[in-house]
């Protein structure tokens, strides 16, 4: 509908109709006005799968759902590093929306993953902006190709579930710009999705939902974002205050208290009708894009979309490690261990719980594979060790050729709602893994769970798969990597770390009360590991392959350029195995001498390529200013300092492969406000400042202390160099102490001097 049929439909509505549809009609709905051929639009959880409900409506799924297909969460998504792959499921979920009339289906969730501890980290994918946002954005492209929308979420700075409704997420602005908005800018910019979400919590003060300066003036403003943005189940706090910052769709329903506020704001003159009717509009251009795009033919067919589940679990599995056990052999004998072997824990708790239509165990899986026994090992509904199904796990173990045992992370310590407690599986599970691995060698772990886990096992066993919570079809895709059906292929977009206390926001998460404050600033994740150059369990992008890949010929089309320009990065892959693989490049770019505090290397590209054996393949990266720029502050905006930068290419932030260095020039200057205070070393920085302070100081400074010094050869306390460096970082103020002859009129005329040469 175009917007002139929208302005002339709002202009009909009455100011009570127009307040009506800024608020659900009930849990899952918008209003609907008859008389104007307005019809009710449907929104639906969630970001992996269909949780429509057609009967009670809850946000938190306590309430049943209609039969639907459990994708792959956000977790195992990431890990695929596929945005082909993910648009796919993406459209698959459109069509699923399209079958059962939703217009909005509430994802994905991109939250940066600050701290293993966030209880819905199974739904997020990534520690790392660039990868959150890619991701993101492949899944909007798949499914708004069927005129079906999206809701980007949680915006903003929503990364923990203790206190979210009410914490205070205190970020300063290079952290916010460089980590948290980037995790949605670039999938809004590109992507353009339907619908935001907003977040409960408050950023620097103000609640998300009344936040203008966030909501309005950099998603739309900066952003060019032109949907509607609805709230998170509740999270409405201020009615008109809310609408006022940009706020348009206040979810669930508020039972027309909300509506009664709104329009007595108009009525009374706080709020001006026009930002009413921006709402509104902006709401009915979606609910109109929606119905008059309506594919009644849609088929929701469950089996064929398991089966597309299984397609995308199979590139969300990571290979830890392998040493030299996998893949297995359908001739050898095997036993599975673990409860989740039989009944695997697939998908995580809260507002994305699909009602799947079927489950296939690993156990339901190997049956067409191998003659594989299973021992159940333990239960999860406590932790504590059940010790005759332990004996009979390990007595299985001694038996077989290899164990593999299926462990992981159960419902209870991982959901919506709450935050883990600690960074540990449940303690009778590793039991179990270490009992078994004691007496049976060829021991390979199989990990369900949504988050990092610490292994204290780890370097007892053999092979270790990280399965994440990869949906219904989870059981097949895992058995097809076990017997090499499938290539593994995916890698972590999160680093593993050794323990807990190893991660940058431990001291600080999950806050005081409701004051969370991010000290950690940009070093999330990897860009603090590495930064500190810390062990870890496993790197970000981590991931074996049965195949062995080899990296050459790393090129540039230019190794000089402006920050205006774009510079062509291209490399060549050659996969030197004997078996069919996919490889995930990665592109870092490393600033090699910087005036702020920077990361050792940041994630600025990937592509994931499938090559036969000893097949090459030439990936090509094009790098643009923020590549390799950081947020400035003083300008707000990006900026790229004048140096050279090194692009790194690797096989994970740790293991780079080839590195060429790069010059870029900066076409934009930062003033420099020069005041008393400011060091005589940053003055002679700028050989234009160096002829002011030669001029009018000429180095006398500290020429009382040198004397001093030399005067006295037998006082070895003050040595040129400590004499050099005072001057270097002393005050230009410290002229009147140790000048002789100057005031601080002269020194502010020599600051004055300094500050001129900046303005000219």
């Amino acid at each position: 509908m175009t917007a002139e049929k929208i302005k002339e439909i709002v202009s009909q509505m009455t100011l009570e109709e127009k307040a009506s549809m800024c608020s659900g009609a009930d849990f899952w709905h918008t209003e609907a006005v008859e008389r104007l051929g307005i019809p009710a639009s449907m929104v639906s959880d969630g970001p992996h799968g269909l949780r429509k409900q057609d009967q009670e409506g809850d946000h938190l799924g306590v309430n049943d759902s209609i039969k639907a297909v459990c994708f792959p969460a956000g977790c195992g998504t990431a890990a695929s590093f596929n945005r082909e792959l993910i648009r796919q499921m993406g459209e698959t979920l459109g069509e699923e929306c399209q079958a059962e009339g939703v217009s909005v289906i509430l994802g994905p969730a991109v939250n940066i993953k600050r701290s293993p501890l966030c209880g819905r980290n199974f739904e997020y994918y990534s520690e790392d902006p660039l990868v959150a946002s890619e991701m993101a954005g492949a899944l909007i492209h798949g499914v708004q190709s069927k005129n079906v929308g999206t809701s980007i979420k949680h915006f903003l700075g929503n990364n923990q579930e203790t206190r979210r409704m009410t914490s205070d997420s205190q970020i300063g602005q290079r952290s916010l710009h460089e980590i948290y908005l980037a995790a949605f800018e670039g999938a809004v910019k590109k992507e353009k999705p339907w619908t935001v979400m907003c977040s409960y919590n408050k950023i620097n003060g103000t609640y998300a939902a009344e936040n203008h300066k966030y909501l309005t003036e950099v998603l739309r403003d900066e952003w060019g974002f032109e949907g509607y943005v609805m709230s998170d189940w509740g999270a409405v706090n201020s009615r008109v205050k809310d609408l006022q910052a940009g706020l348009d769709l206040e979810m669930p329903s508020s039972n027309g208290f909300n509506d009664k506020l709104i329009v007595g704001a108009v009525q009374s003159g706080e709020l001006p009708e026009k930002v009413l009717d921006a709402a509104v509009s902006r709401i009915l251009n979606i609910v109109f894009r929606y119905e008059e795009n309506r594919d009644k033919n849609a088929v929701f067919d469950r089996d064929k979309d398991h089966e597309m589940a299984r397609k995308v679990a199979q590139e969300t599995i990571v290979l830890l490690k392998n040493d030299g056990v996998l893949p297995l052999s359908e001739q050898d004998e095997i036993v599975f261990i673990g409860k989740y072997a039989k009944t695997p824990r697939y998908q995580g708790g809260g507002s994305s719980h699909i009602n799947s239509h079927k489950v296939t165990s690993a156990l339901d899986a190997v049956a067409d594979m191998a003659n594989v026994t299973y021992a159940q090992g333990f239960d999860d509904k406590v932790d504590k060790t059940d010790e005759k199904l332990l004996a009979e796990a390990v007595e299985a173990a001694k038996k077989a050729k290899f164990a593999v045992v299926f462990a992981g992370l159960p419902d209870a310590f991982e959901s919506e709602g709450f935050d883990r407690k600690h960074m540990r599986m449940p303690d009778c599970q590793n039991e179990l893994i270490s009992k078994v691995a004691a007496v049976q060698p060829n021991t390979i772990v199989v990990l369900h769970n949504g988050s990092p886990v610490e292994m204290p096992w780890v370097n007892e066993v053999k092979g270790v798969v990280e399965a994440y919570l990869s949906g219904q079809a989870v059981g097949g895709a895992v058995c097809d990597i076990l017997f090499g059906k499938v290539n593994p292929s995916a890698k972590l977009p999160e680093s593993f770390p050794l323990k807990l206390e190893d991660n940058p926001s431990y001291l600080f998460y999950p806050g005081e009360k409701d004051k969370v404050e991010y000290r950690e600033g940009i070093f999330v994740g990897y860009r603090y590991y590495d930064s500190k150059k810390m062990e870890v369990l496993f790197p970000f992008g981590h991931g074996l392959s049965y195949t062995t890949f080899a990296y050459s010929n790393l090129t540039v089309d230019k190794e000089t350029m402006k920050d205006t320009d774009v510079m062509n990065v291209s490399v060549d892959v050659t996969n030197t195995g004997n078996m069919t693989g996919k490889e995930i490049v990665q592109l870092y770019v490393a600033d090699q001498e910087s005036t702020v505090i920077r990361p050792v290397k940041e994630l600025k590209g990937f592509e994931k390529v499938e090559l036969a054996p000893g097949e090459t393949k030439t990936v090509t990266f094009a790098l643009d200013k923020r590549a390799f720029a950081y947020y400035s502050v003083k300008l707000q905006d990006w900026h790229v300092e004048t140096g050279a930068f090194d692009i790194m290419i690797g096989r994970s932030s740790r293991d780079i492969v080839l590195t060429k260095a790069v010059t870029v020039e900066s076409t934009v200057k930062i003033p420099f406000v020069y005041t008393t205070d400011t060091a005589m070393g940053d003055v002679l920085k700028d050989p234009r400042a160096r002829e002011i302070v030669e001029e009018l100081l000429k180095f006398d400074i500290f020429g009382g202390v040198q004397d001093k010094a030399e005067s006295s050869a037998a006082n070895e306390a003050i040595t040129a160099e400590m004499n050099a460096a005072m001057a270097e970082f002393a005050p230009l103020r410290s002229a009147v102490s140790f000048g002789g002859n100057m005031n601080m009129a002269d020194v502010q005329e020599i600051v004055d001097r300094l500050n001129a040469l900046e303005e000219g």
